[in-house]
């Protein structure tokens, strides 16, 4: 791995705390942080790194400190996950243009996924997510990517903006996107061809109501999922005061940390972004409060991940044949997590919920099947 120094501010967010200010078992005290004499993450699992790019909003902003705002918290909670090693790198130093952010952001993710971290990035604003991306299309690697967001940014405008960043990473060619999943859009700020667009492309789209009254489907959603960017929009302003551009609806605090539980407990998913926070419009710090125990929670559902059985370790599984409608399939149910899998007519399984089975078993056909079927032809 190259020397990736340079691309780090000089001075990290631990450097500014004094001895003892934290717990034996606060994160303060177990994450280890990459300060100038000291620069090697060859043991961690999960590695945070922050980028306070916002010029993608806004050409005219400046360079955000959100990310430590949000490491003041999380150094606060308490670890539960010992088996766990976290590192923090700290943050990407700003460039002189938003690209040159940009493509530093890119360069590091991309070090990083060639050595096979998990990495949580702290943004900064929404068409970060495109480094994200950016990371696994440059080593050649196809994806499914997720996106949480009350808006589709599909915007056509002449540079990448965060209302455009959707536009380049679904259709530029080549692409390396094999599915895309859109979470808790919100209808009314969502133009009815961009739905179609997504349609006609194949992909699935999320609507908020929805969501939120069967949040339990979006874990096989997840965990099909090697991306996952979370915009801070996607919760309602009451629980998300940072939102000042947002909406009176949208996730509640607890089911944004459900939903990035499940993107931890994804065993493929090994790029997470939390993007549109910005300290100076976060009242009381709740919204930092509320990102740290995100992060706090996906880190949670990554020891899932650590004790799941391989499909090919049969006897960690329950197997239930089912017919339905003239298709003949096997359902798979995690012993040790009680997830859930099923078997396509190509003999590939794909992650699914308890309720696919209940509706095979009804015979009826499951949504989540005729969706996978259409994406094979």
């Amino acid at each position: 791995m190259q020397d990736l120094r340079p691309f780090f501010t000089p001075g990290h967010f631990i450097e500014t705390k004094g001895p003892g200010t934290y717990e034996p078992l606060q994160w303060g005290a177990n994450i280890q942080c990459f300060t100038s004499d000291q620069f090697n993450w060859e043991d961690a699992d999960i590695i945070i790194l922050g980028c306070g790019e916002q010029r993608g909003d806004d050409p005219e902003a400046n360079y955000s400190n959100s990310p430590d705002a949000i490491r003041e918290q999380l150094y606060n909670l308490y670890s539960w996950h010992s088996a766990v090693k976290i590192a923090d790198a700290g943050n990407i130093r700003q460039g002189e243009t938003v690209d040159d952010t940009r493509a530093a952001l890119r360069i590091v993710l991309e070090e990083l996924q060639q050595a096979g971290k998990t990495v949580i990035v702290l943004g900064g604003s929404h068409d970060l997510t495109f480094q994200q991306y950016e990371a696994f299309k440059r080593t050649g690697k196809m994806i499914n990517a997720s996106v949480a967001d009350m808006l589709i940014d599909l915007d056509e405008t002449e540079a990448m903006t965060s209302k455009s960043f959707l536009m380049d990473m679904l259709t530029a060619q080549p692409n390396f996107v094999k599915h895309y999943s859109h979470i808790g859009f919100q209808s009314y700020y969502a133009h009815p061809r961009m739905l179609e667009t997504l349609d006609k492309l194949r992909f699935d789209f999320f609507r908020l109501g929805k969501v939120r009254d069967h949040i339990e489907d979006m874990e096989p959603v997840l965990r099909n999922s090697e991306l996952f960017s979370f915009d801070m929009n996607a919760i309602r302003y009451s629980d998300a005061p940072v939102n000042v551009n947002g909406s009176p609806n949208g996730f509640t605090g607890d089911e944004a940390c459900v939903l990035t539980r499940f993107a931890g407990m994804s065993d493929k998913l090994s790029s997470l972004g939390i993007y549109g926070y910005d300290a100076a419009n976060d009242t009381h710090n709740m919204t930092a409060r509320l990102i740290s125990q995100m992060i706090w929670y996906f880190i949670d559902g990554y020891l899932v991940r650590k004790t799941e059985a391989e499909l090919h370790e049969h006897e960690e599984f329950v197997v239930f044949h089912v017919s339905f409608t003239d298709n003949d399939t096997t359902f798979l149910k995690s012993k040790r997590t009680n997830r859930w899998w099923m078997k396509l007519p190509n003999q590939a399984y794909v992650p699914c919920s308890y309720k696919d089975y209940m509706l095979a078993s009804s015979d009826e056909i499951p949504e989540r099947w005729l969706r996978e079927q259409e994406r094979l032809l």
